[in-house]
């Protein structure tokens, strides 16, 4: 399997979950597994993001996930600083990074995109975090994005409080690419 694919076999999803691609198809005839089959063919499609849903209700390891290059979308209304951002987390990490500059972008580019993090700056004007991370958690193709805010000067109470709007994790200072790559590794250590 191709890392980074975001549409499986169920060659794929047997290889996976360790089982027989009969098996697979048994879920996915049963419903239990979503996706599409193949037009004029019996050849069946899961999404990564279904794959996933379905190992963690069945509390399947999944380790086995090829995550291939980490995807960053960077969501701050300010370009130049998310090119630098972006410029940064590309030669330092080794990330593939966009970014958006709207909430209206933000949208359009996480289901092309598909970012494993998206960095959002709280301290953006015209960016609606809570509109993104409610958005995000909501949405069942989405919800395995990792969110991360970009804060500045926060007491710990305002930034726990975050962690309970839906964000999985903060960056405390927005110059500090080292702790963005380091903030990114640590929320995406554990994989969905």
């Amino acid at each position: 399997m191709t890392k980074g694919k975001n549409v499986l076999t169920t060659g794929d999803v047997a290889k996976i979950c360790n089982v027989a691609p009969r098996t697979v198809s048994k879920w996915f005839d049963s419903g239990q597994l979503k996706g599409y089959r193949i037009p004029g063919s019996k050849d069946r499609r899961i999404p990564l993001s279904e794959l996933i849903r379905f190992m963690k209700v069945h509390n399947m390891p999944a380790t086995a996930i090829p995550v291939g290059t980490m995807r960053i979308l960077i969501v701050d209304s300010e370009e130049s600083r998310s090119q630098a951002w972006a410029e940064s987390l590309r030669s330092k990490g080794g990330y593939e990074v966009e970014a958006a500059h709207s909430n209206f972008e933000t949208g359009l580019l996480a289901q092309k995109f598909v970012p494993h993090v998206m960095l959002i700056s709280l301290v953006a004007k015209d960016i609606d975090s809570t509109d993104i991370c409610r958005t995000v958690r909501a949405s069942d193709e989405l919800q395995t994005i990792k969110l991360i805010a970009i804060v500045h000067e926060l007491s710990d109470s305002e930034c726990n409080a975050l962690l309970q709007r839906g964000f999985d994790g903060y960056v405390s200072d927005v110059g500090d690419v080292t702790e963005m790559m380091e903030k990114i590794e640590e929320t995406t250590a554990i994989v969905y």
